[in-house]
């Protein structure tokens, strides 16, 4: 018959629908009882008008449009909803999907994608009465009512457009043969796929509409339009210096860089400690290896490798504390020099030097010192002994930490033993975060090689200045450029062009920033927006040009300080300057450039009100410290509480003179000057803890140069009693709290507090009582506060001199005026503090025990002070050596030996029952390598003594 041998494709001809206000209307098929239209669409947007008609001889009619990515169906009548119907799911994802409406009688269906009909009924006779339906929109011109919605338009492509099953040829319609159309694209979709390429970093999840993408950022530890700046600081340093505290956090070494950041501990002590576990923290112990059979044993850390290096390279200095315990076990065989056990760094290379030791060097700490237990060997395990010894210190060469493995071979001898111990990685400091120069010229700079950062750049730096203006930084193309300036005391602007035409992102502040104090800047430019942030306060933000240049092309050198002109240079400081997340080495520049020198002091003008409760910030070159000598508290920051505990006999009397403290506090940038500027006092906070039997006591008195004063005392029957004497000439106000005695022997905590004329004092944290104060408001001239008993002669009440007559017996604790800690200034500071003591005084910990009576403290000061949250045990180093009191025990039988051979017998047979029990002991105990290695060691040091005092 007829036929050919190919296939006419039927053409397809897709029409775009350009913006919200484009429409496709075809004639419809008026007074047909059904109807049935289908197409396919494909748009990235998540709303907009499919189609819409009206119904005969009504107001009404049906909508066909998307909502939230699904296909919805409306049939409205007079204002009112017929039926609503939904198909389909996730239909705005830049494909194309099929729709097929159907409308017969009185029942209507929608098939999307071919999925089961959805279908539903109307008890309504349905007849679609308009001879036009209206596709992706309506015209903007005229009253028609079934497009009177507020749905926005379509935006997106159609195509295999069909109306009463016969298809719509669109180049027709574009040929005005039929139909009306406006704004749109026909024999083409121009849909843009703004995903491709991905411009969202560091995970971030991209999804687009017709004209824009949006990056979805969340649980990727990054922020902005694009995810690229990182929500969370560099280091534990920065941390500290937002006035955080030791605990858990994420840092991310190289800002915006491709490392994700990572959970430390940071250890805010008065040097900032991170720290970084493993996996493999517990004493180990290895027997039966050898050099065809070794004992290998990888690392894994809490952090990638390069998480690490950044880590480290970002610190003043790490290190990691390796403890090898041996037992006929060498690390070195001497005969042929090679090593028998080694260990392997971050760069995979093999070291055989160990703990306290130097690199290259083949010894331990013991070798470099000249105190191994045999001189001919330079480790103690290389000694080869018949017991245990041990080559314990930190590694602290940088570039091989952390510890990633290590190999031990010598353990398959008779009694040959081996244990090794690894401890987490720690790092002190952030050497880029005082990193800074300072610009003593309008024409000098530093230059540094071209900032590369075509896609997405962030700056970010602190400065200091007392100029009006001039540029921070600036790096040029042949057209493109970038910079940041301060343009008036308090207006930073942030400028750039990518071939758009200059841009400017402008922040003010309503107060100046050339105070001299440290001001935070971070810029930031991407393909969608340009971001600048001064400080806390709100971020400005410049959105890019749609489909406009998106890449930054620099060529020249960067400029710090000032422009490739000289001119509108920068006066003053700038500090921890990063771009991209790599930090700038401000200081090495600075040393080789004129005009520009390293470093930049003044830290405490902008963080002084960091050091609290009466601190002093103290200058560092690198920094700043707080001292917190006069204050009642410790830490970083003088926030840490400290129980400071005494034991006060007959007689004894702690003076704090107030006037060496006003003295010493005049030229402090603390708050502590400021409230002592004229000795005169409206209002105290005054705490403390005591436990005594004795009945009066004094438990405190403040003088002042007026005859006025506070004293606080237990009366003979132990009740607590206030008396202030505020005025001179007037008998003092007594409040006395006499719920229970006060002088059990039990420790009572007080708190005084008064405001003005309003007194309110607390006991043990129950008790709470309000008073009035009679004799005035203010306290005038303070001179000095006494703790027990009252040296000077002072014109007191009777009730105070009798409670004065013996001073005070028992145990102060945590004693607090104001910001003032007399107790901590007599017992841990300097002979210039200006505290009197006489009598006997003790520091005790009576504050903090239980009982009546504490007549010793035990204070173990072990690895975990510095590391935080790690293994607390007391270091294997302690069970290796010999207990001072055992040697104290053997020196007093030796003297008892030189009086009787009787008592050596005696002594002797004593001692081996307690070899013997200790022995039963650590078989009964052997729950743990660790504990087992202990009670080794516990034993041969107890048969050592043994054989010691048989001797003698």
């Amino acid at each position: 018959g007829n036929m050919s041998f190919s296939c006419l494709e039927p053409q397809v001809v897709p029409v775009t629908f350009l913006s919200s206000s484009s429409f496709l209307a075809l004639p419809g098929t008026p007074g047909q009882d059904e109807v049935f239209v289908s197409f396919q669409f494909r748009t990235w947007n998540k709303e907009g008008l499919l189609l819409s008609s009206k119904l005969h001889q009504s107001s009404g009619g049906f909508l066909l449009y998307l909502s939230d990515g699904r296909v919805k169906i409306n049939l409205h009548k007079t204002g009112r909803v017929l039926s609503d119907m939904a198909a389909g799911a996730g239909l705005n994802n830049g494909q194309w999907h099929s729709v097929s409406l159907s409308i017969k009688r009185n029942r209507f269906s929608i098939r999307v994608d071919n999925d089961v009909t959805s279908s539903a009924h109307v008890f309504i006779p349905l007849q679609i009465y308009s001879d036009v339906f209206y596709f992706g929109g309506c015209p903007s011109s005229g009253n028609i009512s079934e497009c009177n919605t507020s749905l926005g338009g379509f935006q997106g492509c159609m195509r295999l457009i069909s109306i009463g099953n016969k298809a719509v040829d669109m180049i027709s319609i574009q040929q005005n043969g039929f139909g009306n159309f406006s704004d749109l694209q026909i024999d083409l979709c121009g849909i843009t796929d703004r995903c491709l390429p991905n411009y969202c970093e560091h995970g971030g999840e991209c999804s687009q509409s017709w004209n824009s993408f949006h990056c979805n950022c969340a649980n990727t530890g990054y922020k902005g339009a694009t995810c690229h700046y990182p929500i969370y600081e560099q280091s534990c340093e920065a941390y500290k210096h937002r006035g955080n505290t030791s605990g858990f956090y994420n840092i991310d070494s190289d800002g915006s860089g491709p490392l994700g950041p990572f959970l430390v501990y940071c250890n805010m002590t008065d040097a900032t400690w991170t720290i970084i576990q493993h996996n493999s923290t517990n004493l180990t112990r290895v027997k039966s290896a050898n050099r065809e059979n070794p004992h290998t044993v990888f690392f894994k850390y809490s952090a990638s490798l390069d998480q690490l290096q950044a880590t480290i390279n970002l610190a003043d200095h790490c290190e990691q504390e390796l403890a090898y315990y041996c037992k006929k076990s060498r690390l070195l065989d001497k005969s042929d020099g090679m090593p028998l056990s080694w260990w392997i760094g971050r760069t995979n290379e093999t070291h055989t030097y160990w703990g306290g030791s130097l690199p290259a060097v083949q010894k331990c700490a013991c070798g470099l010192e000249g105190s191994c237990i045999d001189s001919q060997h330079y480790c103690n395990c290389d000694a080869d002994r018949d017991e245990w010894a041990n080559d314990t210190g930190f590694l602290s060469y940088k570039d091989h930490l952390p510890v990633t493995e290590i190999v031990i071979t010598d353990t398959d001898r008779p009694n040959s033993e081996a244990a090794y111990k690894l401890g987490p990685l720690l790092c002190r400091g952030d050497r880029t975060f005082w990193n800074s120069a300072s610009f003593n010229t309008e024409t000098s700079y530093l230059h540094f090689p071209t900032f590369h950062g075509e896609l997405s750049a962030d700056v970010s730096f602190f400065f200091k200045t007392t100029a009006s203006s001039g540029v921070f930084l600036e790096n040029l193309g042949i057209q493109d450029f970038i910079r940041i300036e301060l343009q008036s005391p308090s207006e930073v602007v942030f400028s750039f062009d990518v071939g758009n035409g200059p841009s400017e992102v402008i922040v003010q502040s309503r107060h100046p920033l050339n105070d001299n104090q440290w001001h935070y800047v971070k810029a930031e430019r991407n393909v969608k927006e340009a971001s600048l942030q001064i400080d806390q306060l709100p971020q400005r933000s410049h959105s890019a040009p749609p489909d406009g240049h998106i890449r930054l092309q620099l060529n020249s050198q960067l400029f710090v300080g000032g422009t490739a002109s000289r001119q509108k240079g920068f006066l003053g400081c700038i500090r921890s300057l990063r771009l991209n997340g790599m930090a700038l080495d401000l200081e090495e520049r600075a040393k080789i450039t004129p005009g520009v020198e390293p470093g930049c002091p003044g830290h405490c003008s902008s963080y002084g009100n960091l050091c609290h409760n009466g601190g002093k910030c103290r200058e560092k070159y690198s920094g700043f410290s707080c001292d917190c000598t006069f204050s009642a508290y410790a830490g970083p920051f003088c926030k840490k509480g400290k129980h400071i505990s005494a034991y006060f006999w007959t007689g004894t009397s702690v003076t704090y003179n107030f006037q060496e403290y006003y003295t010493l506090a005049k030229n402090s940038s603390s708050h502590a000057s400021s409230f002592y500027a004229d000795m005169t006092l409206t209002r105290e906070a005054i705490s403390f803890a005591f436990r005594t039997t004795r009945t009066p006591s004094l438990l405190l008195f403040v003088s002042s140069f007026y005859k006025e004063y506070l004293s606080v005392i237990l009366t003979r029957n132990g009740d607590l009693q206030v008396r202030y004497k505020l005025d001179s000439h007037q008998d003092p106000d007594v409040f006395s709290i006499s719920f229970k005695s006060m002088a059990d022997g039990q420790l009572q905590h007080v708190r005084i507090n008064r405001e003005e004329e309003t007194l309110f004092v607390e006991v043990n944290q129950k008790e709470r009582m309000k008073f009035i104060l009679s004799s005035g408001t203010e306290f005038n001239a303070i001179k000095s506060l006494t703790l027990g008993k009252i040296l000077e002669n002072s014109d007191v009440d009777e009730e105070t001199m009798k409670a004065n007559s013996q001073g005070f017996v028992g145990c102060l604790s945590s004693v607090q005026f104001n910001h003032v800690a007399p107790l901590k200034a007599a017992l841990h500071q300097s002979s210039s503090a200006p505290v009197i003591v006489k009598g006997r005084f003790t520091e005790s910990n009576c504050g903090t025990l239980s009982g009546a009576d504490s007549t010793s403290s035990e204070t173990t000061h072990s690895f975990a002070d510095r590391s935080g949250p790690i293994d607390e045990g007391k270091p294997l180093a302690n069970a290796i050596r010999s207990d001072s009191a055992i040697i104290g025990g053997v020196i007093a039988v030796v003297i008892f030996i030189l009086l009787c051979i009787t008592a050596i017998a005696i002594r002797i047979y004593k001692k081996k029952g307690i070899y013997s029990k200790n022995e039963a002991k650590g078989s009964e105990n052997e729950d743990s390598a660790e504990s087992a290695l202990k009670s080794e060691l516990g034993m041969q040091n107890t048969a050592n003594e043994n054989q010691k005092e048989y001797f003698f």
